[in-house]
């Protein structure tokens, strides 16, 4: 007799739908760059450990895994925060919503710049 269908099964076949259905574009690269800027867990500043992907935008409410929503969080913040809306679960959590938002904003603008933008523009020719 097949083993029965748990909860648990049918929520990974339902979240691997969801991850199908959308396309993602958090390339490695991006990831790295992300995890460089935060330099920690984005909601509770942990260092230790390894850092997970966590979209400020759940897949389940209609996110992806892109460089504007996804942040680096502990496993702790992610196991915690679910596919909760953001603001209401740093709320809950008694975490600094706005040092948060503003941080996002920051490394968002950031990271959206071309890297040729970081560098000065060359001095206009002698005549």
């Amino acid at each position: 007799m097949p083993a029965p269908r748990t909860r648990r099964a049918r929520a990974a076949r339902k979240r691997q739908r969801r991850m199908a259905s959308v396309e993602h574009d958090l390339s490695p690269d991006d990831w790295t760059a992300l995890q460089d800027a935060w330099g920690g867990c984005a909601y509770c500043g942990a260092t230790a450990g390894a850092l997970q992907k966590d979209c400020v935008l759940p897949i389940s409410r209609g996110g992806r895994y892109t460089l504007l929503n996804v942040v680096p969080a502990c496993a702790s913040c992610n196991a915690s925060k679910c596919n909760d809306e953001v603001t209401g679960w740093l709320r809950r959590k008694r975490l600094d919503e706005r040092a948060f938002l503003v941080r996002l904003a920051t490394v968002q603008a950031e990271l959206r710049q071309p890297a040729t933008a970081a560098c000065p523009p060359a001095p206009p020719a002698a005549r």
